[in-house]
Formats: structure tokens, C-alpha cells, sequence
């Protein structure tokens, strides 16, 4: 029977992060991972979407004046409050092919750091979007559960999860936060340095996309060995005669361009560390620390980690899931996770 039942159970887990958006539909897993990216044409002041997700990214940065491409979510929080809605719509109807018989329950993760206000307008958003209740869990709880640690135990798990708005430093225990940091640094902002970094040095100006581009084909948080590492062609616009052109870029000059926002990751952790309890530290020292979210992919983080605070730093299996299916289990063991859903107002 709860196979059945679970045929038409809607209910869903949804990560709305700045970057990427998935939807975790209970008893079937994540189902839907797509860019937070919504495309508009706009005529006569009238805005009609044009596109969501994958389609939508196509257009960044590359659209006419009649189309505006947005991301609604910036640092992990709603920005552009219609837009949002259109968007959680959108990839909630993608997901329920049939027309649905029930309002689903939906539950969310929110930054740690957000403020009511933030939280209010995730709320709203989900729930005109259709959803019967809104549920909030804190994003470092998601992805503790996510990443598979036994955050119930009385025993300190540290997570941090570096998503593209914001990076979460948390020390878990007994299913709670003891100590949470959000800083407004991750893939973006990695992003944002590649292109000042090139601008500054080379007198090239490229777009968001290549920048991206070449942080997730080259990107690494440390020096290479050799001084020099791999290299790839990237093209943009020349600053000094205005044409398009050419270069090479190798990957000490990415990993020189990152070393501002890696440091700033470093120090989180850090911070975090020191306003650790004890008993709790202790714990971190024998579990070591757990990365998840998409900038744990960058290139040897992890060791970078490990050199500023000589813990032992440990990749997520699945870092770019992990907020998401976290979320998920929240939504699958609700009885045992009450606590850190949030469902009032």
C-alpha cells in the first residue's frame, strides 16, 4: 500500500540555490538539477518568460535588448522576488508531468546566515508557487545529512558547504547547529576573480560564462608543482584596441586569480574552529572536516584546506546533491528531523 501511496505522494525537497536548483521528489530522489537562470522577453513593458534552467543559461550575457536573462537568487537568497516564483513554478510543473490532484508539502533549504525577512520571502515564494505547506531546514544541516554524517550522535561533525552565492562553515551535534558562519563568498565570486584577475593582468575582458569555463576545466586552489600546470585557450575582448582575441591561460594564473576568495574560505573554517567548544574540536580533529556543494570540486581544495589547518579534509561523494538530498531525507524521516524543519507561519 505505501508503494501506492507513494505514487501520488508530490510532496518535494527543493535546494533553490544561486546557482543551481534541484528538486528532490520524495521516494523517487533528485529528479531535476538545472541552472537558476530565467530568460524574459520584454515588450512594451510586459515581461513573458521566455525560458528557464539549461536554455536560459545559454542566454547569459549573450541576449538582445528584448530579452533580459536573470538569475532571481543572488548569495543564496531570493533577489528578484517574481522571478523566483516563475522559476520554483516552472521546474515544480516539470517535475509533476500530470496535472496534480494534490498541493504538495514542500520543504527548502535556507542559508544559515538569512534573515527573517529572507526566509519569509522563500516562504512566500514556495508557497504561491503552489506548494500546501513550506517548510525551512538550515542549508549546513542539509548537507551534513546529505553527505551521509551521523549528525544525531553527540559527537561534532564539521561541514562546509560552498554553493555559488555563499559558503556555510558549521559545527553539528545531536541534529543541531552548535556554531554556524555564512560568508558571501563561493563559485561566483571565484568567477568574478578569474575575470579581474585577467582584466588586470592580460587586458582581456571576458564574459561570466568563460570564466566559469575556466575555473571548472582548470581551476585549482593551489600552485601547481611545476609553476605552471595546464593551460587552455580562452578568447575574449582585447582592452587596449577593442577587438576580439585569443590567449592562453595556464593554471598558475587560476590558481593565482582564486587565491583571494580561497582564502577567505580558508578563514571561515578557521573562525569556525576557534569558536568551536572544546570537547566539540576534539571530535573535528579525529573525524576531520566534510566539503560539499559545488566549489568542493574546485582542484585541490581540499589540500589547501589541509595545509591552513592541518585537519583532514574530506570531499562529499555526491557535493553537488548532497544540499539536495539532505533536503530529501529531511522530507523522507520528517518524524526523526522535526527539529530542524521549520514550518511555522
Amino acid at each position: 500500500m505505501a508503494g501506492f501511496a507513494s505514487l501520488f505522494s508530490s510532496d518535494m525537497a527543493i535546494d533553490l540555490g544561486t546557482a543551481n536548483t534541484l528538486v528532490y521528489v520524495k521516494g523517487r530522489g533528485v529528479i531535476l538539477s538545472e541552472p537558476s537562470v530565467v530568460a524574459y522577453h520584454v515588450k512594451d513593458g510586459v515581461k513573458k518568460v521566455l525560458a528557464v534552467g539549461e536554455d536560459a543559461k545559454l542566454m547569459l550575457g549573450r541576449t538582445p535588448g528584448s530579452i533580459e536573462a536573470i538569475r532571481p537568487m543572488r548569495e543564496g537568497v531570493i533577489a528578484d522576488f517574481d522571478t523566483a516564483e516563475e522559476m520554483i513554478k516552472h521546474f515544480i510543473r516539470k517535475v509533476h508531468k500530470r496535472s496534480t490532484f494534490s498541493k504538495p508539502k514542500i520543504i527548502v533549504c535556507v542559508p544559515h546566515g538569512a534573515t527573517p525577512v529572507e526566509k519569509r520571502a522563500i516562504r512566500q515564494s514556495v508557497l504561491s508557487a503552489g506548494a500546501r505547506r513550506a517548510g525551512l531546514i538550515a542549508e549546513p544541516i542539509a548537507a551534513a545529512i546529505g553527505s551521509g554524517m551521523p549528525i544525531t550522535d553527540p559527537t561534532g561533525n564539521m561541514v562546509v558547504d560552498i554553493g555559488g552565492g555563499t559558503t556555510e562553515v558549521a559545527v553539528l551535534s545531536l541534529g543541531d547547529i552548535v556554531y554556524a558562519r555564512s560568508v558571501r563568498v563561493g563559485g561566483d565570486r571565484m568567477d568574478e576573480a578569474i575575470v579581474s584577475y585577467l582584466r588586470r593582468q592580460h587586458n582581456l575582458l571576458i564574459g561570466e560564462s568563460t570564466a566559469e569555463r575556466i575555473k571548472t576545466s582548470i581551476g585549482t586552489a593551489r600552485m601547481p608543482d611545476d609553476g605552471r600546470g595546464q593551460s587552455m585557450q580562452i578568447r575574449g575582448r582585447d582592452l587596449l584596441n577593442g577587438v576580439p582575441k585569443e590567449t592562453e591561460i595556464s593554471q598558475a594564473q587560476v590558481a593565482e586569480a582564486l587565491a583571494e576568495p580561497v582564502q577567505q574560505i580558508c578563514e571561515a573554517v578557521m573562525t569556525a574552529l576557534e569558536a568551536t567548544p572544546p570537547d566539540l574540536a576534539a571530535d573535528i580533529v579525529d573525524r576531520g572536516v566534510m566539503l560539499t556543494g559545488g566549489g568542493a570540486l574546485l582542484g585541490q581544495l581540499d589540500l589547501a584546506l589541509r595545509e591552513q589547518t592541518g585537519l583532514a579534509i574530506s570531499v562529499a561523494d555526491e557535493s553537488l546533491n548532497c544540499v539536495a538530498l539532505g533536503t530529501g531525507k529531511a522530507l523522507e524521516y520528517e518524524k526523526q528531523l522535526r527539529h530542524v524543519i521549520d514550518y511555522d507561519s
